[in-house]
């Protein structure tokens, strides 16, 4: 089968150094196997993501040198795929309506790998007077394995770590995890590189493969930039975009800190060509979190 790659960035601010890491990986790793690599823009939360940011992205991603080999999808022009798994899974009686608000599922369950654990109040229909505010999947007390490529061996049992998770929020919008499933089958993606932010989610996701008969990619998550304050890298953290200006010193941190020893005082270019003829996965640290470096763009040696 040939390698399909993807990056799958959300429009919601400019390319920050942690998103770039993750492309960076992606990009590699999708190259140095002769397959493709695709780009697809994530946007189905209308609230927090603008079409501005999205073509900043992309404009940042080739001013950085990257080359997609299709043109790039967007998650708000696909939700008639989505509602048509929704349905499906429906008609496996593998939902149900929920009513419950956050403050209750606070106030009744135990705290899980993200948060609150669903204790399962509508599992059995919703009670007088209540209505649906968000559409949920049933669980199964089994566990879920995989083998990542960086972090390892992994097993989740969904239902006691998660709970019957949402699928359909109640804003309206299908949820990112049935998204993501549907566009990575729908795009033939059969290698998913992306942030350890992520690596929690696998499960949930491969269960919906299984419910869907999709096939399960292979996963590799990354580790994920956090600042000073051990927070993840995002707009709502104050990440500052790349600078695209110091394009090549910006790349040659990235490999650095992906466990690659590039040399310095190389073009852009001439980085990139390095980095295709020397990537190598094995190296990728296999924590989950690397500290935001200060002044990434800077000239800096490999080491720092």
């Amino acid at each position: 089968m040939t390698y399909r790659g993807r990056f799958a960035p959300s429009p919601t601010g400019p390319l920050h150094f942690g998103s770039l890491i993750a492309a960076v990986g992606s990009y590699l790793e999708a190259r140095c196997n002769g397959g493709e690599w695709l780009v697809r823009i994530e946007d189905i939360d209308g609230p927090r993501c603008k079409p501005e940011w999205a073509s900043d992205i992309l404009k940042t991603l080739e001013a950085f040198g990257f080359e997609w080999d299709r043109e790039p999808v967007y998650q708000s022009q696909r939700t008639s795929l989505y509602e048509a798994a929704l349905m499906h899974l429906a008609s496996l009686a593998v939902t149900y309506p929920c009513a419950c608000t956050r403050k209750e599922i606070a106030d009744s369950s135990m705290h899980g790998v993200e948060g609150a654990i669903y204790p399962g109040i509508c599992r059995q229909g919703l009670a007088p007077h209540r209505y649906a505010r968000a559409i949920r999947l049933l669980t199964k007390n089994e566990d879920i394995e995989f083998n990542d490529a960086v972090q390892g061996p992994i097993r989740q049992n969904v239902n006691e770590a998660i709970g019957d998770f949402v699928i359909k929020r109640a804003d309206g919008p299908i949820a990112y995890q049935l998204a993501v499933v549907v566009d990575d089958a729908q795009q033939g993606i059969t290698h998913i590189v992306r942030g350890a932010d992520l690596l929690l989610s696998t499960p949930r996701q491969i269960y919906l493969q299984q419910l869907l008969m999709y096939g399960t990619p292979q996963y590799a998550h990354l580790p994920v930039m956090v600042n000073e304050r051990g927070e993840k890298l995002s707009k709502q953290t104050g990440a500052t975009p790349v600078d695209s200006v110091n394009a090549a010193n910006t790349l040659r941190h990235c490999l650095a800190l992906l466990g690659q020893t590039p040399p310095s005082e190389l073009s852009l270019n001439e980085l990139w060509q390095w980095a295709l003829e020397h990537w190598d996965l094995k190296r990728v640290p296999r924590q989950n979190v690397l500290t935001m470096p200060l002044n990434p763009g800077n000239s800096l040696n490999a080491s720092d």
